[in-house]
């Protein structure tokens, strides 16, 4: 994708949602705290139950999510030496978007947009694998959560990770756009943003 020369990388946004578990747990403020620590700013916050519609549109406003998921969850299973429910990927995404519809619609969940240079990068990498088995030590998921896609599977639901990232910059224009109105998102400077993105850290000395 090609960069908007006149825009900076500090400009950058992503969209995070403290799942249901995550509330339960009370590390709604542990969460935050790790993305605050890395230099990242909250621009927009809100606590709802979204609706399961509303968890439907998140999952499949890219028209290629549910192949694209389907084949992934496929060679999963073979990596493991494991046998998939079935070859066909749509069936597969089908289950997988039923059972995120429960989990996600269970209770409430936070919504927040980050704004901080390589935004969608530096959440995934805090937040950590999608399971949290293998997820590395120091990661949010790797260190807060015990579970795995085996124990999910078994227990016919969705694997439960505390948190949604999202995974690229387009995908996350979409998602925020899908649960932020403009309106919502909160333009203001912050002091430590002179100490991250200044070029001669100016100010500094008395």
């Amino acid at each position: 994708m090609k960069k908007d020369k006149n825009k900076h990388f500090k400009y950058e946004r992503t969209l995070t949602l403290i799942k249901p578990d995550g509330i339960q747990r009370s590390l709604m403020g542990e969460i935050i705290k790790r993305y605050e620590r890395a230099g990242l700013k909250l621009v927009g916050i809100k606590m709802t139950v979204p609706s399961s519609l509303h968890i439907e549109k998140h999952y499949t406003l890219d028209p290629e999510w549910r192949r694209i998921t389907g084949e992934k969850t496929i060679k999963g299973y073979k990596d493991k030496g494991m046998k998939p429910p079935c070859e066909d990927p749509y069936k597969i995404t089908g289950k997988i978007l039923n059972n995120l519809i429960k989990y996600m619609t269970s209770g409430p969940v936070v919504a927040m947009v980050w704004q901080g240079a390589h935004a969608v990068g530096i959440v995934r990498k805090i937040t950590g694998g999608t399971e949290p088995l293998t997820s590395d030590v120091g990661t949010i998921r790797g260190d807060y959560v015990l579970d795995s896609y085996e124990m999910s599977d078994m227990d016919l639901r969705s694997v439960r990770n505390l948190v949604h990232a999202s995974g690229t910059v387009a995908e996350s224009e979409r998602e925020i756009a899908h649960w932020f109105k403009e309106s919502e998102l909160i333009n203001y400077k912050l002091v430590a943003e002179q100490i991250l993105y200044d070029v001669n850290l100016d100010g500094v000395l008395e």
